[in-house]
């Protein structure tokens, strides 16, 4: 019987902290995003910044 993979692997588990001065509401995205499994973290100024450290990072994943 083959084991099942997880629906919310924790190898693509990110943590993301806003900072005080983001505003969401109007699209400013400002803070730091860290991998829970490799502790790789980055500060980012955009949502663009923040999905490409995200990609850059499970890309690097090695695949289970």
């Amino acid at each position: 019987m083959a084991k099942s993979q997880p629906s919310l692997p924790a190898r693509k588990a990110f943590v993301v902290q806003l900072h005080a001065e983001a505003q969401t509401e109007r699209g400013h995205f400002k803070g730091r995003v860290e991998h829970l499994v490799s502790h790789q973290a980055e500060h980012f100024e955009s949502l663009e910044e923040m999905v490409a450290f995200m990609v850059r990072v499970l890309a690097r994943q090695p695949k289970p």
